[in-house]
């Protein structure tokens, strides 16, 4: 009984690392992929299009993240990789798409996202984020 107790909270403190790991790289990968500092622009500027931008990239995430976690077999370690690969995967792909809208769009998605004028393309890139979270969290089932 305590053995099974304390296997499941080595398990959930690991899938918390990991899953704050991954979402901080989305962070990142989002600072990356906008102009301006992300942080600045959502908590000095309050720039509603980077906080929905940057709020479906960690809701994408975690949808990953779950996804992984109730796919894991095999033990807390191998679960907590495979969550991070699937993860990374997931960061890459929604990366990947923002870059594809952008070519396929007028002007810089970017400059776009981070506008001061609400931007319905932001909801766009946003419900394509969760998509693409979702697709991945269920490609590991």
């Amino acid at each position: 009984m305590i053995e099974d107790f304390t296997g499941a909270v080595i398990g959930a403190v690991a899938y918390s690392v990991v899953g704050i790991a991954l979402m901080v790289l989305g962070y990142l990968v989002t600072d990356w992929l906008t102009p301006g500092r992300l942080g600045d622009l959502i908590w000095t500027h309050k720039n509603k299009n980077a906080a929905i931008l940057l709020t479906s990239n960690v809701i994408g995430v975690g949808l990953i993240v779950v996804g992984a976690i109730w796919a894991s077999e095999g033990g807390v370690v191998r679960g907590v990789i495979s969550t991070f690969v699937f993860g990374v995967i997931g960061l890459g792909a929604m990366a990947f798409a923002f870059l594809i809208v952008d070519l396929l769009t007028p002007g810089k998605l970017g400059e776009t996202m981070v506008s001061e004028e609400p931007q319905p393309a932001v909801w766009v890139n946003a419900a394509m984020h969760l998509a693409l979270g979702g697709v991945i969290a269920m490609a590991l089932s």
